[in-house]
């Protein structure tokens, strides 16, 4: 039953809501669109202005093909869900975070650090919807650091049920999601 019930869980999930209002700033990857290349996209910001002035506005081509990626704008929400009440990662989250794992290690995010945010929806009490987001945050950020990321790269925050993508719709699945926000 539990299988069934998660299995529903992530159905729902990579469904497009029709009432969702996506934020450009701030975008919500699903399913086939969680690339590298996307990730990198979205979680890249400009890198620290140079003291020196030297480099006169050129940044040297960093590692060997992988040209400097645009600044993005820092952020990336994903789908990645749980079960009722659960913080284990399903077999589909794992995949998304094995691809977030690589666009993190790539050179164009090596020299940044990342907060995880997890989001609840808006059922259940606000106070267990707090604990549970952050340790669905910690789970995520344990797994990454599992799979060679570093871990003082990643800090877990659980933002509860304070931030709905999908203000309409309580129970959305995009209310249930892991943020990644690049913080230097």
């Amino acid at each position: 039953m539990l299988k069934l019930i998660a299995s529903a869980v992530l159905a729902l999930a990579f469904m497009v809501p029709a009432q969702a209002a996506e934020d450009p700033a701030n975008p919500l990857l699903k399913g086939t669109q969680v690339t590298e290349a996307n990730l990198i996209d979205a979680l890249n910001i400009a890198p620290p202005v140079a003291a020196s002035g030297a480099t006169r506005g050129f940044r040297a081509k960093q590692g060997g093909s992988e040209a400097p990626a645009k600044a993005g704008p820092g952020k990336a929400s994903l789908l990645i869900t749980f079960a009722t009440n659960s913080t284990e990662l399903s077999g589909e989250a794992k995949g998304l975070l094995e691809t977030l794992g690589r666009a993190l290690q790539s050179d164009n995010l090596a020299g940044f650090s990342f907060r995880v945010e997890g989001h609840a929806d808006a059922r259940g009490d606000v106070d267990a919807n707090l604990r549970l987001s952050q340790d669905r945050a910690q789970s995520v950020v344990d797994y990454l650091a599992g799979k060679g990321i570093l871990a003082e790269r990643l800090s877990a925050v659980g933002k509860g049920s304070s931030e709905p993508m999908n203000k309409a719709r309580v129970d959305a699945p995009e209310n249930r999601r892991v943020t990644i926000v690049t913080t230097r």
